[in-house]
């Protein structure tokens, strides 16, 4: 078991008391493992404190108005890649898929793009394996770490943690491509409502390229529609786009 990202993903879920009553122990967690830069390590455990000392309803709120309220911070992997299309159901039965071949069983309720999900499921894989499959999806986590730090949301050190651990390193040009869509302000209701209207479902040849091959490829570009992954890849697939 890798601690550090139980931790990170328990911090990207929705606060509560438990939670709270339990940063003791994930300072004591992060600070055996020593994972990540100490600068970002300092900001982790000053966003633990954070949670420790602050009323449950604020924090409960903040959390809201970040990732429920706002399409550009979803907490949803495929969000950003593949929006509302028709690519995202086959790509979420290839992870939920990628899950159990692994050991790990989802519920029926949880979407398996749930970043808290997929890094209580990186936990519980070899260290090695582990960074190597967050080096997939990993410019859309830089660029989740961008939008908030323009914010100046504390929770940016969660993402830029994630970013120092991946075995591969964003390129600009991928973080780019995230950042290119629509980040509308969280008090601007028109603004939400446009980008969280439906995108048209695609049927036919133009929707043909959705299987498992063509995935590490487009998560990298961060746009849909993309090229297949290059043959002869031995890296593992991990369909997180």
């Amino acid at each position: 078991m890798t601690w550090t990202f139980k931790v990170l993903s328990v911090l990207l879920n929705y606060p509560t008391a438990e939670l709270q009553q339990a940063t003791g122990d994930m300072k004591s967690a992060l600070e055996a493992e020593q994972l990540v830069p100490p600068a970002v390590q300092r900001a982790l455990l000053g966003l633990i404190d954070e949670i420790a000392a602050g009323d449950i309803y604020d924090l409960q709120e903040r959390y809201v108005l970040l990732f429920d309220r706002t399409r550009s911070l979803s907490l949803h992997l495929f969000e950003h890649v593949h929006g509302e299309s028709r690519d995202r159901g086959q790509a979420m039965i290839d992870l939920q898929n990628l899950y159990a071949e692994k050991g790990l069983e989802v519920g029926s309720s949880e979407l398996p793009d749930f970043v808290p999900l997929f890094l209580e499921f990186l936990a519980t894989q070899p260290r090695a394996a582990a960074f190597e499959l967050l080096g997939q999806p990993v410019h859309v986590l830089a660029a989740l770490a961008e939008r908030l730090r323009k914010r100046k949301s504390s929770y940016e050190c969660v993402f830029r943690a994630l970013v120092e651990m991946a075995h591969e390193k964003p390129r600009g040009e991928d973080i780019a491509a995230v950042l290119s869509e629509p980040d509308p302000d969280p008090d601007d209701l028109a603004a939400l409502d446009a980008a969280w209207e439906d995108e048209p479902v695609q049927f036919g040849p133009a929707a043909a390229d959705s299987c498992k091959d063509g995935l590490i490829s487009r998560i990298r570009a961060g746009r849909r529609p993309a090229p297949g992954m290059p043959a002869g890849s031995r890296r593992p697939v991990l369909p997180l786009q």
